[in-house]
């Protein structure tokens, strides 16, 4: 299952964990990335929390935490060639992999029909 945030963030839940990325609207948006800065693994965050930020030529923008979360992983690729956000944004570019605590939050995040709806109009 992917969910959306209104912040152009997406997340890939599988079970009780999710991968997190940013979305082809917010590369393109962006331009081209050349630095993110990764949250930090094994560190707790709420929803909405400031989790990472990602620079690109054009600007500097946050990447917000979707969930409740412990961080388990880091994309240590996208760290080495940031590039990977641009290319391939919901798949070798993702950011981060979360534990989730409270799967409840999922309900208030977009499905994929919401979420291009949304977009459509950002």
């Amino acid at each position: 299952m992917i969910k959306y945030t209104p912040d152009h963030e997406w997340l890939k839940v599988e079970g009780a964990s999710a991968t997190v990325g940013i979305t082809h609207h917010a590369q393109d948006a962006l331009g081209d990335v050349v630095f993110v800065d990764l949250p930090e693994v094994g560190k707790t965050y709420a929803a909405k929390d400031v989790a990472g930020v990602v620079e690109s030529v054009k600007a500097a923008a946050d990447v917000y935490m979707p969930v409740s979360g412990v961080v388990t992983e880091v994309n240590e690729a996208l760290r080495a060639d940031p590039a990977l956000a641009n290319s391939d944004p919901m798949g070798a570019g993702w950011f981060f992999k979360v534990t989730l605590s409270n799967s409840a939050e999922l309900d208030a995040l977009m499905d994929e029909t919401s979420y291009k709806t949304y977009e459509q109009n950002a």
